[in-house]
């Protein structure tokens, strides 16, 4: 029998459940098609277990070097099968919790795969949805007024570089390791790619990073990639930019492998135990029916308006199947906007240059707004403010100093462009940078907001005086 619903959201993500949550606070009738497990890549195969392991090789890394501290600890050593239970545990913490927050909203679940029908005898327009149930059961009809496509993405190879799950891997199998590797070829120096490099090299695993660009991190700004390279380099990390990998000549022997990558015109062997693949990631498009509707693509990615509604008006697309900040916090925003449009409640659209963007390496980077590089090209008359965490005080009792903070401003208005952190508990800091371009501040106001002493966030109120020459401690 077929159940009417205001809205049907197909994924269960970090963009699907938040969309699901808001429209059950505006009234309306909602269903959730989950194909996996609620919370998606982000909660299961992403964001929390890498970040979990993250955390582990920061308490690994500390406990080794804990006699700066004046504590004695000998024989630290790791558990990692004992890490593995941590991060599962989170996992499964979490994932009741949104199970609770499905019930606690009357959003009905659906656990199976879900397809957009077209025009038939429950509707003229395309929209109807079959769910291809997970029990066996037989299909259930949804007849939705709106749908929300919230598929997510999944990681993505270089043609003719097969995965294996053993040998070759990406950071979904990576996640899932019984025990760790002697050294990693990561291909890839993206945030992925360097998240793993920092982890895995805490743990004392011997990592190589091969990236195309002239350097790792090409989207962030280039001192702040700088930075992050010198530091891996101190923790033994070979960096190669510049590198074009020939998929075709990976050869696998016993239990590790080998490929050839052009590096500057000259072509090299890389040979590790492990090969983690890090090259960005693709839309789930497949398998929802889109066939059967007029909802357009663009190199795979779903194309939608301001209002996140593809061709098809009634039928929205939020989060990574839409390409491009493929973040979870930005799937859970486009989800709540695109409710309340279905809502009518005329919401303000994302600023997408204000969204933090955040990396969970040793140490953290966080930015938001405009590289040096970007603003330039803009037309603004650049101007700048750099702060080292060696002078804070904050970083020398953590005996974390590495990194620093910088500020972009227009010479002309003052108006912050960017705010730029690389060093200890970045990604927590980056909010004051972010309400900052919210309220489109001055390097004067955010100097001006008195920074408690001692506290890492000092360097935020410095490196403000400092992009007009005022700053105290340097």
């Amino acid at each position: 029998m077929a159940k009417e619903y205001d809205l049907v959201i197909i994924g269960g993500g970090t963009g699907g459940y938040v969309a699901a949550i808001r429209a059950s606070q505006l009234g309306l009738k909602t269903a959730l098609v989950e194909k996996e497990q609620l919370g998606g890549t982000c909660l299961h195969k992403g964001c929390i277990p890498s970040k979990a392991l993250l955390r582990t090789a920061e308490v690994y890394s500390t406990a080794k070097r804990s006699a700066e501290f004046g504590v004695s600890s000998e024989n630290v050593h790791l558990n990692f099968s004992k890490a593995q239970e941590r991060k599962n545990g989170i996992i499964q913490k979490l994932h009741q919790g949104v199970q609770h927050l499905m019930k606690k909203g009357k959003i009905d679940v659906y656990y199976g795969i879900g397809r957009i029908l077209g025009p038939s005898i429950f509707s003229p327009m395309p929209g109807t949805v079959s769910v291809e149930m997970d029990s066996g059961e037989e299909n259930e009809m949804l007849i939705p007024k709106n749908v929300i496509l919230a598929s997510g993405s999944r990681p993505k190879s270089l043609p003719g570089l097969d995965i294996d799950g053993t040998t070759v891997l990406t950071s979904d199998e990576a996640l899932e390791m019984e025990q760790l590797p002697k050294s990693v070829l990561i291909i890839g120096g993206g945030v992925i790619g360097i998240e793993w490099a920092s982890m895995l090299s805490d743990f004392g695993v011997e990592v190589t990073i091969l990236e195309y660009a002239d350097r790792i991190l090409p989207a962030e700004d280039r001192d702040i990639s700088k930075e992050m390279e010198r530091i891996l380099k101190k923790k033994k990390v070979k960096v190669v930019a510049n590198a074009k990998v020939l998929p075709e000549s990976i050869q696998k022997t016993g239990e590790s492998a080998s490929i050839s990558s052009v590096v500057k015109g000259e072509e090299q062997t890389f040979a590790a135990e492990k090969i983690l693949v890090s090259v960005g990631r693709q839309p789930n498009t497949e398998n929802l029916g889109l066939q059967n509707t007029d909802i357009e693509l663009d190199r795979g990615f779903i194309k939608v308006n301001e209002n996140y509604q593809t061709k098809e008006a009634h039928i929205y697309a939020i989060g990574d199947v839409i390409g491009g900040l493929q973040l979870a916090h930005v799937a859970s925003y486009e989800g709540m906007k695109a409710v309340e449009h279905i809502a009518r409640q005329d919401p303000t659209p994302i600023i997408y240059k204000d969204v933090p963007r955040c990396v969970y390496s040793n140490p953290e980077i966080a930015s938001v707004g405009l590289t040096e590089a970007e603003a330039k090209e803009l037309g603004h008359q650049v101007k700048t403010g750099n702060f080292s965490f060696k002078a804070i005080g904050k970083a020398l009792v953590y005996g974390e100093t590495d990194g620093f903070v910088k500020i972009i401003a227009d010479g002309e208005t003052n108006d912050i462009l960017g705010i730029h952190i690389i060093g200890p508990h970045a990604t927590d800091m980056i909010s004051e940078a972010g309400l900052a371009r919210v309220l489109d501040a001055t390097p004067w106001e955010v100097a001006n907001s008195i920074h408690p002493h001692p506290s890492l966030s000092e360097a935020i109120g410095e490196a403000a005086l400092a992009v007009d020459g005022r700053a105290i401690h340097s």
